[in-house]
């Protein structure tokens, strides 16, 4: 029935709101009473997006403890990130492929909504924007099957972390850098593109890539994030 599609609908978008901006962090418990009572539905949509988020990686559920944020080890992050370093250079390649003026319209409008967060100062504002600059690139290339490999690999905890790591810069700064990489996608020679872009997340994410666990210990975890729900 629709009232119940609305439903599971209105829930999954309540907790994946919470995992991009970090309102629920990686191994926090999420009770389903909690976030019934809190959209006003009953526990039944929340038990099934909660299963289907766990399908997708994005959780885990477990007998007797309960459900919690899936936490990943730097081990699982330094191979996301280098995973959608390939891919997204794929999707440019196939982007560039197919790029019609009114794509690439479409994409610097993407980039001037970026633009103008960082020029209001506004770090939320400039994260959505962020993100959808970067699923628009994934949407151009026209390819359906990699759209839903990197929105997968990008998931929103993955986006999180790399909003963390970003969010020490300057909003200026992250946005000439957007600015910097959406030039260089659109006039590198189609032949070498696909290898500009993982150039450009490898320096990007060294530090990531590069970070030493104490001990040795590769799967070490990372530090958590403070919770904050959204209101």
């Amino acid at each position: 029935p629709y009232t119940t599609l609305f439903r599971s609908v209105k829930v999954e978008e309540y907790i994946k709101n919470a995992l991009y901006t970090g309102h629920l962090a990686p191994r926090e418990r999420i009770i389903e009473g909690d976030i019934a009572h809190k959209l006003g539905v009953s526990r039944g949509p929340v038990r099934e997006v909660l299963l289907r988020l766990e399908a997708e990686g994005l959780i885990t559920i477990t007998s007797r403890r309960g459900t919690f944020v899936r936490d990943f080890s730097m081990e699982e992050v330094r191979s996301i990130f280098k995973m959608r370093a390939k891919l997204e250079g794929l999707a440019v390649w196939y982007m560039r492929q197919r790029m019609t003026p009114e794509d690439e319209a479409t994409l610097r409008n993407s980039l001037n909504k970026m633009k103008s967060a960082a020029a209001k100062g506004d770090d939320e504002e400039f994260f959505y924007a962020d993100m959808g600059l970067h699923q628009t690139i994934w949407e151009l290339s026209r390819e359906a099957r990699l759209f839903r490999v990197l929105s997968r690999v990008m998931s929103p905890v993955i986006f999180q972390i790399a909003r963390g790591h970003s969010s020490k810069w300057p909003i200026v700064h992250r946005y000439e850098n957007h600015r910097a990489y959406c030039e260089m996608i659109l006039t590198t020679p189609l032949s070498r593109v696909d290898r500009a872009v993982e150039r450009y997340f490898d320096e990007l994410y060294s530090p990531i890539l590069n970070a030493k666990v104490p001990n040795g210990d590769e799967r070490g975890r990372r530090p958590a994030v403070s919770i904050r729900w959204p209101r």
